[in-house]
């Protein structure tokens, strides 16, 4: 157990805002700070948060492309080849689908319509369909597209830009050093090479993780240094929602102060970054999901790939009572 360390939460924020870096150190302090000084940590985080993003939620809607029928073993994931999960299981959508899904996410007030799918990379007849629907998407309204396809080569990852995809997301998930636990058909560096090969290309990067999966607090931290290294401009801050089903079924180590923490953490060490509250928020975070706010500037709604979120009129309601306001940039 790292030993405690107490810290002015205000006066860290405030360097930080001035051009501070965190360390490792402080990074960890956040973790292993006592319940108690969550309150004051939660209003420095909100201190950086507001200097770069105001008051301002951003809201990004998930279209499920394909479902299930993934080769690879993530232990996490309910359509991966070693799930049981009782999922819908399904072939690529069609254009139509998709675009009614770009019309869905304006209906919702979300900027980003993120077009995800299952496998392990995308085949050039894939890549096709995706950049055909991108293109009528970005021509008729304002949403920005993130895709979610698996690993990118070179050519995919330029049709797809110049398709218009603003931002390709592929989670680095775990700690390198925890990343044969829960995967082993690819490695840590395979997801690193595509968040790479993705900003080479000229999409806006987008990389996080899913914490809960047996990582250490030190590895936790790890993450977050790993991204910024990266240059991540969107940080998913998913928390496990453990399906029944998936090798990681049962497992729960997180507590809602702890997602609190690592969304604090994460904003400390990625001041000016967007971070969302992701996957597993409703299940983990439970009542405490408006206070990840002061910390994040963005999440999900609606539902996500396999399991249900929270209605969007909820999550509305939540933004408002917190006297915050929806950043829109969609217009039918």
């Amino acid at each position: 157990m790292t030993t405690q360390t107490h810290y002015d939460w205000l006066t860290l924020a405030d360097r930080v805002v001035k051009g501070h870096e965190v360390t490792p150190a402080e990074a960890l302090a956040v973790l292993n700070s006592e319940d108690g000084e969550l309150l004051n940590m939660m209003q420095a985080a909100y201190r950086i948060r507001r200097e770069y993003y105001g008051n301002k939620v951003k809201l990004n809607m998930i279209v499920n492309a394909k479902s299930g029928l993934c080769p690879e073993d993530c232990g996490y994931c309910s359509q991966s080849i070693v799930s049981e999960a009782p999922i819908e299981k399904y072939a690529w959508l069609t254009k139509d689908k998709i675009l009614e899904g770009a019309r869905e996410s304006i209906r919702r007030k979300a900027g980003t319509y993120c077009i995800v799918a299952s496998g392990r990379r995308p085949s050039n007849r894939e890549i096709d369909h995706v950049a055909e629907a991108v293109k009528e998407i970005t021509q008729t309204t304002d949403l920005k597209v993130c895709c979610c396809l698996g690993f990118l080569n070179e050519e995919h990852a330029r049709k797809l830009a110049d398709a218009g995809v603003h931002r390709y997301n592929h989670n680095l998930n775990t700690s390198k050093f925890n990343y044969g636990h829960i995967t082993t058909t690819h490695t840590y560096d395979d997801r690193l090479d595509t968040v790479k090969q993705a900003s080479s290309s000229g999409m806006s990067p987008c990389s996080g993780a899913i914490f809960g999966m047996g990582e250490s607090l030190e590895e936790r931290v790890e993450i977050a240094f790993a991204l910024k290294s990266l240059g991540a401009d969107s940080i998913p801050c998913n928390f496990l929602n453990a399906i029944e089903g998936t090798p990681l079924e049962g497992r729960k180590e997180l507590t809602p102060m702890m997602c609190l923490k690592i969304l604090a953490m994460m904003r400390f060490v990625n001041p000016t970054k967007e971070i969302r509250i992701a996957g597993g928020r409703e299940v983990n975070l439970r009542s405490l999901q408006p206070l990840g706010l002061y910390a994040a500037n963005s999440i999900f709604i609606g539902d996500y790939l396999t399991t249900e979120g929270q209605a969007h009129t909820a999550d509305w309601g939540l933004i408002e009572d917190l006297g915050f306001e929806i950043e829109e940039n969609a217009l039918s």
